[in-house]
């Protein structure tokens, strides 16, 4: 399968995944119409922007236009659910399955473009994180990237595999699928346990 086509494949599944998040987040709000759609559009592509222009491209929505589809269609149905509702389990997953999806594009994007594999790995985190810390504080939320679910700890673990079974040059769909699932393992198991990074203890 051609490598471009593949990113751009993954990139559209994660983007109607986070879209579908910020658009319910933004909902829960009180944003109006246009702030959802706002959100759900800033949560989708700003880590694949930020991704393509640390590698000097231009952002994948400038690319492919088609990017804005899954955005507008998290949109009209997160405005067709019409009553506001908690962010549950489903969006979860979703969100999860939109990290995975984002972290394997993206590091896959870094080597397409000969990044080197730190750097790669580093985007691979840039790319699936970020559009979910600009949803949080935009809303006015504390970012879950920050203080629970070991979000970042789940994407770099999942970048850094791929890593390792894409230098063994193994068929394509081994490294994108294994990475994926490391991704969504150590996420659920984190929402499961609730496992969190340690923090500094606080001061009398």
């Amino acid at each position: 399968m051609d490598l471009d086509l593949l990113v751009f494949g993954l990139d559209l599944v994660s983007t109607f995944a986070f879209a579908l998040v910020g658009a319910r987040v933004a909902a829960n709000k009180g944003l109006d119409f246009g702030g959802i759609l706002f959100i759900a559009a800033v949560a989708s592509i700003s880590g694949g922007t930020l991704r393509n222009l640390f590698m000097g491209e231009q952002p994948p929505w400038v690319q492919r236009p088609w990017l804005f589809a899954p955005i507008i269609a998290a949109f009209l149905i997160t405005v067709a659910m019409g009553k506001t509702q908690n962010v549950g389990r489903l969006a979860l997953s979703l969100d999860t399955l939109g990290l995975a999806v984002a972290t394997v594009s993206s590091v896959q994007f870094a080597l397409i473009n000969d990044a080197p594999l730190v750097a790669a790995a580093v985007l691979g985190l840039i790319g699936a994180v970020s559009g979910g810390l600009f949803r949080d504080i935009m809303c006015q939320t504390e970012p879950v990237l920050l203080h629970r679910e070991t979000v970042g700890t789940a994407c770099l673990s999942g970048a850094l595999v791929y890593l390792a079974l894409d230098s063994l040059d193994l068929r394509q769909a081994i490294p994108v699928a294994v990475a994926g699932l490391v991704v969504v393992l150590v996420r659920e198991l984190s929402i499961k346990f609730n496992w969190n990074l340690p923090t500094i203890p606080k001061g009398n």
